[in-house]
């Protein structure tokens, strides 16, 4: 079967990753999280204590770039793949509070996003990928076959991550995650390098009140229909 690029953008906590892994596992295609790999960055600086009071140091920051690799390696006790850094396997790591609460100011970083937008674009040179993000299908690849752009209502969005941090045994108002995720929300919309938005040719994907199954449904025929396109126009 001809293989094609799925981008995968939009707001946070509207189970982007979820719904990219659920389509890659059924096309067997590479699912890339490009969040963790700014994450991995993040843990980089962290790392080093290049991080204080919202400012990173510019000469730690550029050592940081100019040694550090993100890639992922597959995890055989969980037949997914797990992000790497300089080969080092640090999934467990980039999902700690310390890394969530400077993610987003790293990722800001003109320097940051050029550097990983390369390395992302390396990942996807044989297609056959699935990559969410903020900025995929408007910068990462923005020639690709499918675009999908994802959100959902802020106080459901704030209710998913509500569970997910109980479930991790942190205890959070619903008022102090929702005024997390619209932060989130104002800091990715308003960054000067690669703003989040929606590409032009992308589809909607309002999740509000929708299973994962019935977005499978939902996308399932649209896969068919790029893929055939893609192999009758190469």
């Amino acid at each position: 079967m001809n293989k094609i690029i799925i981008a995968i953008d939009g707001h946070s906590s509207c189970g982007k990753s979820t719904f990219a892994k659920r389509i890659a596992q059924e096309l067997g295609y590479l699912y890339v999280d490009s969040g963790a790999m700014y994450r991995a960055i993040a843990l980089a600086l962290l790392r080093r204590n290049a991080i204080s009071n919202g400012h990173i140091d510019p000469d730690a920051l550029a050592e940081v770039l100019a040694s550090s690799q993100v890639g992922f390696a597959a995890d055989p006790a969980s037949g997914s793949h797990i992000t790497t850094l300089n080969g080092e396997p640090v999934e467990h790591e980039i999902r700690s509070p310390q890394v969530a609460a400077v993610v987003s100011l790293v990722a800001a970083q003109p320097e940051v996003r050029t550097l990983l937008t390369a390395q992302q674009q390396a990942l996807g040179e044989q297609k056959g990928i699935v990559m969410d993000g903020r900025d995929i299908g408007t910068a990462v690849f923005p020639n690709a076959e499918l675009k999908i752009f994802m959100t959902a209502a802020p106080e459901v969005r704030a209710q998913r991550r509500l569970r997910e941090l109980q479930q991790k045994g942190q205890q959070l108002s619903l008022d102090e995650v929702l005024a997390s995720v619209l932060e989130r929300d104002r800091i990715d919309q308003s960054r000067t390098h690669s703003p989040l938005r929606q590409a032009p040719d992308a589809l909607l994907l309002d999740n509000s009140h929708l299973s994962v199954e019935q977005q499978m449904q939902w996308v399932r025929g649209i896969i068919a229909q790029r893929t055939a396109q893609t192999a009758a126009h190469p």
